[in-house]
């Protein structure tokens, strides 16, 4: 029951809040009404109209003791007049049922009451048009019609009380939500920001609304500014990281290049060359692109350049279904990357990739497929962690990389509002990459 009951709530916390205004301003008047009800239309109607059951009996006595059959007329006239009735005595319409309203609830009381008092009723109609009540009864000269205004056995105007407490609960239900709206608009704001900062962007915000959501959004902001400072610190000591690096590299290399050609300087040459791909790939997952800003980019345009720069350099890459709709805001340079990592681990485990991109409402799938062993599905979460190499294949000292790959990609995509997701592709039987990321615009 609760598991169904939480499957109806509103997710968002303007729904839930709206929700938690709404119950108990209904129930209160669900109470109010029934208590009126009961008070009003039932209580007061019944009280009103055992005033009028003398009345009504008085006028069917003096009917009952007249001798004849014009006098009682004459005398039933005269009463009614003063008592304020209209009485017809051998009405050949007379009704024989009840007849009412179904919406009107003070008429059940007023029949009920009237029958309970008078044995001789035959019928009573409530008349809407205009609200009179038409009584039947049964006396010794015949049927007798007797009519009176309806405020005789009802309060007068009894939805007056409904209708003002509707109305004044609308008008501060209203209210309410200007206020709530108000109260969450600056909630939503930090989430923006926030949201935003997690794909890369710097957003404006200015904390604002109630004490707690104020001391919130300026807890992001020395956070932000913490982070910021941090990269920007992390990101100028790996710029002098990468130079102290590759300068005694390159010293290395152009000492080796100079020797006499022989296997041995050959594999100092190859060690050389694999120092400097390790240097570069642990610098591009320490620095994470942090610095590029994102701009609008055409996916189907940036695959087709990923797909030719792999083919210059000699790998066979080939494209698959390029659908896009227009331009989505990323880091271009930050993507490629992450699309070349992919590709480049396809073709150390396989022999071919293919490379397709798919356009959504809401994200972006580029997808890198190939025909090597794949990776088992138990084993694909921990392929995402950095520096993890599955099997001995992909051992650096035997061709593979160094574990950084998939995880530069994945931290990529999850800086652009997506992830990347592991899979087996159905073409060509290997594994599947799907690099997913939001659209922002």
């Amino acid at each position: 029951m609760f598991g169904a009951l939480k499957n109806i709530m509103p997710r968002g916390l303007y729904g839930r809040a709206a929700l938690i205004l709404i119950v108990p301003v209904v129930a209160i008047q669900v109470v109010v009404l029934v208590t009126f009800i009961q008070r009003h239309f039932e209580g007061v109607t019944r009280q009103l109209t055992s005033g009028v059951v003398g009345e009504i009996d008085l006028i069917q006595r003096r009917i009952d003791r007249a001798p004849g059959r014009i006098s009682a007329e004459d005398s039933a006239r005269d009463l009614s007049r003063i008592l304020g009735f209209e009485t017809d005595l051998g009405s050949p319409d007379a009704a024989s049922r009840d007849e009412r309203g179904f919406w009107d609830w003070s008429g059940r009381e007023v029949i009920a009451t009237l029958r309970e008092d008078i044995p001789s009723i035959r019928a009573v109609q409530l008349l809407d048009e205009p609200r009179r009540v038409r009584i039947t009864l049964t006396s010794t000269k015949g049927p007798v019609v007797i009519v009176m205004d309806r405020s005789r056995v009802s309060a007068s105007n009894p939805h007056q009380l409904l209708v003002l407490m509707l109305s004044t609960s609308v008008l501060m239900t209203l209210i309410a939500f200007v206020f709530l709206r108000n109260q969450l608009r600056p909630i939503k704001r930090l989430a923006t920001a926030a949201s935003a900062f997690g794909r890369g962007q710097h957003l404006p915000y200015r904390p604002r609304g109630a004490s707690e959501v104020r001391a919130a959004g300026a807890a992001f902001l020395d956070m932000r500014t913490r982070l910021e400072r941090t990269i920007e610190q992390r990101t100028l000591m790996l710029s002098g990281v990468s130079h102290d690096l590759r300068t005694p590299l390159t010293r290395l290399r152009l000492g080796l290049a100079m020797l006499p050609e022989d296997p041995e300087t050959a594999a100092l040459l190859a060690d050389v060359a694999d120092m400097q791909r390790l240097v570069d790939e642990f610098l591009a997952f320490a620095r994470g692109d942090a610095t590029e800003e994102p701009a609008p980019t055409d996916p189907v345009d940036l695959v087709h350049k990923v797909a030719d720069n792999a083919q210059r350099g000699g790998l066979a890459v080939s494209l698959g279904s390029c659908g896009g709709a227009g331009e989505v805001t990323m880091r271009p340079m930050a993507v490629t990357r992450a699309l070349e990592n992919l590709i480049g681990n396809a073709i150390r485990y396989g022999s071919r990739a293919v490379l397709s991109v798919a356009s959504a409402e809401r994200s972006v799938r580029f997808t890198v497929e190939d025909d090597g062993p794949g990776i088992p599905q138990d084993l694909r979460e921990e392929a995402l962690n950095p520096f993890t190499r599955l099997d001995k294949a992909r051992d650096p000292n035997r061709g593979g990389g160094v574990g950084l790959g998939l995880s530069i990609a994945a931290d990529i995509a999850r800086a652009h509002g997506g992830q990347l997701r592991l899979g087996q592709s159905a073409d060509l039987g290997g594994l599947r990459a799907d690099f997913v990321i939001a659209r922002t615009s």
